[in-house]
């Protein structure tokens, strides 16, 4: 565990000196400054940081909007002792629901426009399994979705587990038709094999996906429907859950969720200030 933590540390020292991640590609590279950060250490059992994230409790209109079957609780996302926040998704009926799952945000507690932004995760799979990394608007309560904008970092279905998405939401191209793409691995690997790092690169000019250090999907205003909006200019917050059935990925099936539930891990969450 220390030598896992020192290593960390070390990525962390450099990255904060500008270190960059990604290749050249012949244009200027970013130097990016660390702005804001969980590395999730703690005794194992305990809940994350307080400071960083608050627990959605329940299912919110409809299911948060989605048909989601689970009831979001506090409790279904803890710490591992060993640097990393776990969330178990569970078969078990729950006030009236039949399975049990967390959704945290930053929301009140961390905002941030432009950067980059990545968390290294291990995704769990099973039919019906909606893991996310994404963001909001922080002004949502007064503008509304999807005038707010969400920008969805990584979502992936548990039925396709080689697969993961990334998606802008916005007025005039929300939902169905949101802009999105997706991303496969290949020969054979599939996300709940290992970590992966799930990452954007946010600018006013354009938003870029990022997997494991790569850009595979790039957005920019003018490539938005004829009369949409960019609302992409404006703090936002993060969010990071594991839903259960809705409408992006179906019915769950309770035979692939054991006992012990369906766990997604997360080694770290870091923001990043591009550096004058």
């Amino acid at each position: 565990m220390q030598s896992r933590r020192a290593m960390k540390a070390v990525l962390l020292v450099m990255l904060g000196l500008g270190v960059s991640a990604f290749g050249s590609c012949g244009a200027t590279e970013p130097t990016w400054t660390l702005a804001w950060s969980d590395e999730f250490d703690g005794p194992a059992g305990g809940a994350p940081n307080p400071a960083n994230w608050k627990a959605d409790i329940g299912t919110g209109i409809g299911g948060w909007g989605n048909g989601q079957w689970e009831y979001d609780r506090a409790e279904n996302a803890a710490l591992d002792g060993d640097g990393h926040l776990v969330i178990t998704s569970r078969l078990e009926t729950f006030q009236g629901k039949p399975y049990t799952s967390a959704r945290l945000k930053t929301k009140g507690l961390f905002t941030h426009t432009y950067g980059r932004i990545e968390a290294r995760m291990k995704l769990a799979s099973g039919q019906g399994l909606w893991p996310a990394f994404w963001m909001l608007g922080n002004d949502i309560d007064t503008s509304g979705w999807p005038a707010c904008g969400e920008i969805d970092i990584m979502e992936a279905s548990g039925l396709e587990p080689q697969r993961v998405s990334g998606s802008l939401h916005g007025p005039g191209y929300s939902g169905g038709g949101a802009i999105t793409g997706r991303r496969d691995l290949q020969n054979g690997a599939t996300f709940d094999q290992d970590f992966h790092v799930f990452g954007l690169e946010w600018t006013p000019d354009s938003i870029s996906w990022v997997l494991d250090g790569v850009i595979w999907q790039v957005a920019v205003p003018m490539e938005l429907p004829k009369g949409a909006t960019w609302v992409f200019d404006h703090p936002f917050y993060l969010l990071l859950n594991v839903a259960v059935g809705g409408n992006y990925v179906g019915s769950p099936d309770p035979a692939a969720f054991p006992p012990e539930g369906l766990k997604t891990v997360v080694d770290y969450v870091r923001v990043y200030e591009s550096a004058p």
